[in-house]
């Protein structure tokens, strides 16, 4: 018998049981997870392969079948995908850990006490107990005027201490409202007030690291016994909570004022001032620091030259003497802000006292090294006026080179600061040098400087 002639012989139909029997075993090798024999299936639904309502019911079996398959592979494709992305993120997440682990020691290194700039005994002392404070779990106050430095202290002191890993959380007393005082340092439960979700405070926030409150004598009264609360209790209640929230902080407060003659005015609480008060330091103010403030007007100097791409400047030596003799009642905030200053307008590759502000250097000062008139006072009267050298027979254009020579000797050849002196750009003086045939010879002190 031929093929064709087996394929038009008619299949026999299969007994209601064994249809069944084969179905319910194509079923359970489906519900266990065995491979189901797909051409089995594939015979039961053929015409007159059994009961019409049984072929009919295997046929939408093989239907459902189908979609079990379809929805396993698109279920293996999602799980690979997954897979893959969750590998993706396993490799971010290594990255991130590392770049935060070597931030964290970059930030470690950068507040070592070595990097301090501080070579008078004042802050030799300083140093040495900041390192000793370091190492004991005591809440510390330092004081000392403003702009000296008192965050770097406390830094250090965070940052060399065994709570190095944890969290520093600064916080400026002066900056917060009274309205605004508990949810920010304590706390606050969502649903409190429309809108509002909830959050940690400030405190919460520095458990396990440091708190650092500055201007601490800014702090109102009934702050002051809401604070004293929490270092007493180590533990915070969230407005809106009735469950308080234990914190281990190590507590740096620092200020300005007399702490001590604020108690004795009843402006500050004096069990609150032995509370934090456990350890003091005195950071005195840049003016007593001696050489320290050359020191750190270079690297400031330094810092700001690297930042704005340009070369590094140094400090001519009657700057230095003028640092030195300066008050410097802004401290080291000040003398930072004035090398940002100079190392964005100074024109060569030195600072010089005509480079610095009238707040260092007075105006009378200024004109007086570059020889030009001072301005008129705030009365209207010009200050006293250098006799003028009486001349003769010089016409203008003589009189106008002369007047060159002059600014070009007194800035040292300096066409971009004679300029200056002169009121007029540099490619104009460039021009007027150009017009009147004055050489490079003839230039005081020219040495190609800009």
């Amino acid at each position: 018998m031929t093929n064709a002639q087996e394929t038009n012989v008619k299949q026999e139909p299969l007994s209601e049981q064994a249809f069944l029997d084969t179905l319910i075993n194509l079923c359970d090798d489906l519900a266990w997870g065995r491979p189901a024999s797909e051409d089995r299936l594939f015979a039961l639904t053929k015409e007159g392969a059994g009961p019409k309502n049984y072929v009919r019911l295997a046929e939408a079996f093989g239907m459902m079948l189908v979609k079990v398959e379809s929805r396993e592979y698109h279920r293996s494709q999602l799980i690979e995908d997954l897979k893959t992305r969750n590998a993706e993120l396993e490799e971010a997440h290594r990255l991130l850990a590392e770049r935060n682990t070597h931030l964290m020691r970059t930030i470690q290194e950068n507040y070592q006490t070595k990097k301090i700039v501080g070579q008078c005994e004042a802050m030799r002392k300083v140093i040495q107990l900041a390192l000793t404070i370091a190492r004991r779990p005591i809440n510390t106050l330092i004081l000392g005027p403003t702009g000296a430095g008192k965050e770097v202290i406390a830094k250090a002191i965070h940052f060399n201490s065994p709570r190095r890993e944890g969290p520093f959380v600064a916080v400026n007393c002066t900056a917060i409202p009274d309205s605004l005082f508990e949810s920010e340092m304590f706390g606050i439960e969502k649903g409190v007030a429309t809108g509002v979700n909830a959050r940690k405070g400030l405190i919460e926030e520095a458990s396990g690291g440091t708190l650092f409150l500055d201007e601490l004598a800014d702090m109102t009264l009934p702050n002051q016994a809401k604070l004293l609360r929490v270092l007493e209790e180590r533990e915070v209640l969230r407005v809106g909570s009735s469950k308080p929230v234990s914190v281990d902080i190590k507590l740096i407060a620092a200020t300005n004022v007399n702490l001590e003659e604020a108690v004795r005015k009843g402006k500050f609480r004096e069990d609150l001032y032995y509370r934090i008060n456990v350890a003091e330091i005195r950071i005195p103010p840049l003016r007593d620091r001696g050489d320290d403030i050359l020191l750190l007007a270079q690297l400031f100097l330094e810092r700001h030259c690297a930042y704005m791409g340009r070369p590094r400047l140094s400090l001519s030596p009657a700057v230095c003497r003028q640092l030195l003799q300066y008050g410097w009642p802004g401290n080291v905030r000040e003398l930072n802000n004035e090398m940002e200053r100079a190392a964005s307008l100074t024109i060569g590759n030195r600072v010089e006292l005509s480079d610095l502000s009238t707040r260092i250097v007075p105006e009378e000062v200024r004109c007086r090294l570059l020889g030009t008139e001072p301005p008129i006072s705030r009365e209207g009267a010009a200050a006293p006026k250098a006799k003028m050298p009486i001349v003769q027979n010089y016409s203008l254009q003589e009189m106008e080179r002369k007047l060159i020579l002059e600014a070009l000797d007194k800035t040292d050849g300096n066409k971009s600061k004679a300029a200056e002196l002169l009121g007029i750009t540099r490619e104009g003086l460039r021009k007027k040098l150009l017009r009147m045939d004055i050489s490079d010879k003839e230039i005081p002190h020219d040495s190609g400087r800009a």
